[in-house]
């Protein structure tokens, strides 16, 4: 079963440009210039009940557009949405009751009352009876560690509360589908951790699907397995986050740290034939082989180094999620173009 099915999905801006000086002005009351932006351009991808998908890309790349439209806040310019079997934006009143929200940037709580009265004034709106509501959001509660939270009026919490509260108030009806736009901006790492703990608790628990859009990709790295990528609008790229990793990670970094003083030249030399790079730190005398993913290569270059000289200390890196999809935005494009 898909929980969500986008086939050719386009949404177009219109974005203004004034005419200059006062002349301009008075034109632009009357007629307007403006040229058609797109801001998620022709798109399809599925997701499958229970998967949990990161959305990545950069700010304006089209991901909070998206979002909108799958959660019938906006609607497509053209092509198809099916989200839990249903058109978001026709079917408002039954499709609405079966996912969650939470944007980072916008509260569904109320401003001046008690959390738990939100959680009450949510649980009549989506209609949920006090057996499942208990049954339900005790844990929720529990695992989000929001009790002593509960009869605080929403504006006396800290960012890290709020995203809590908000989390479960997104919850109470225990949707099948769950969206999160940058849930997690702006909070310490325990209570990263702990939001963590409880998406993968809730995903494993109901097979909840989730679709997390963040900047934060260790976020990323701890829950999806699959990432779509989007760049000016297009995917460029959907699938594994591991093959992401083998696709874009451009092979090893080694340092050494010698005991004795160590020419660059010479460990070029050394390894030459192996292709290594060598590039060398001044301040802590660090030097660091660039290689391949190739063992053999690996162990070679350590071999020598070693052979050559006394070596206090030898690490071997790999890239970062970060630096991976740093690279892919810089380099991607040509592949794409």
């Amino acid at each position: 079963m898909n929980a969500i099915e986008v086939n050719g999905l386009r949404k177009e801006f219109k974005a203004y440009s004034s005419r200059p000086g006062l002349s301009g002005a008075f034109r632009d009351l009357f007629t307007r210039n403006y040229k058609i932006v797109p801001a998620v351009n022709d798109i399809n991808f599925t997701v499958k009940q229970g998967e949990m998908v990161g959305y990545i890309g950069e700010n304006g790349a089209g991901k909070s557009t998206t979002i909108k439209m799958l959660t019938g806040i906006l609607t497509p310019t053209s092509g198809q949405v099916m989200v839990n079997g249903m058109n978001p934006h026709k079917e408002r009143e039954r499709f609405v009751q079966t996912i969650g929200v939470v944007f980072g940037q916008r509260s569904q709580l109320w401003w001046d009352i008690a959390v738990q009265e939100s959680f009450r004034l949510l649980k009549k709106v989506y209609k949920v009876s006090d057996a499942d509501y208990n049954e339900h959001m005790d844990h929720v509660i529990k695992t989000l560690d929001i009790e002593p939270l509960l009869d605080k009026p929403v504006r006396k919490l800290s960012l890290g509360q709020r995203m809590r509260c908000e989390l479960a108030a997104a919850l109470i009806h225990n949707p099948p589908l769950l969206f999160l736009d940058e849930p997690t901006i702006g909070l310490d790492v325990l209570v990263k951790l702990k939001i963590r703990e409880f998406l993968k608790e809730i995903n494993e628990k109901y097979n909840t699907t989730i679709l997390l859009t963040t900047h934060d990709l260790t976020d990323i790295e701890a829950l999806c397995e699959r990432v779509i990528m989007l760049d000016e609008g297009n995917i460029i790229y959907d699938g594994a986050l591991r093959s992401l990793k083998e696709k874009w990670g451009e092979g090893k970094e080694i340092s050494f740290e010698f005991l004795e003083r160590a020419e660059l030249a010479r460990l070029q030399t050394l390894t030459e034939d192996l292709g290594a790079k060598w590039e060398m730190d001044e301040k802590d005398q660090i030097f660091t082989a660039l290689t391949g993913d190739d063992d053999e290569v690996i162990s070679q270059v350590i071999a020598r180094t070693v052979a050559a000289y006394k070596v206090r200390d030898v690490k071997i890196n790999e890239p970062s999620t970060e630096e991976i999809i740093r690279n892919i935005y810089e380099k991607g494009m040509m592949h794409h173009g």
